[in-house]
């Protein structure tokens, strides 16, 4: 089982970053909240800071554990683990990613998400 951490970002308008997978990746064209896999020993805090910082050049500050559901992808089962954080700086320089959107919660119906994702849509939403 893969381990992964996805961060929750709300800017001060009360919108979520999304981000769409690159052509090649696994999950090409389908929106996620961003993050990526923890490397061994490493806290999911720390995966998202470290990836949002490769990924989208931007720093973040993860500050609430929002929770963590299974997936099996049939040829791998990841277990992905939410957290909402702030963003803090940076200019968006996507490398994984091909867009991203800043989006409110009544909007995620209009996009097609990572079924890993898909739970933290209902949290959100509630």
């Amino acid at each position: 089982m893969i381990e992964v951490a996805a961060a929750i970002i709300e800017d001060e308008a009360g919108r979520i970053l999304i981000a769409r997978r690159a052509k090649g990746k696994s999950q090409e064209g389908m929106w996620e909240f961003p993050g990526g896999k923890l490397e061994p020993g490493e806290s999911p805090e720390d995966c998202l800071r470290r990836e949002l910082l490769e990924e989208m050049g931007i720093t973040i500050e993860p500050y609430a554990y929002v929770g963590a559901n299974k997936h099996d992808y049939g040829t791998v089962m990841i277990k992905l683990i939410a957290y909402k954080a702030s963003f803090v700086s940076g200019e968006f320089v996507l490398t994984d990613h091909d867009d991203y959107r800043w989006v409110g919660t009544e909007e995620f119906e209009e996009y097609t998400f990572a079924p890993a994702d898909v739970p933290f849509l209902r949290m959100l939403n509630e």
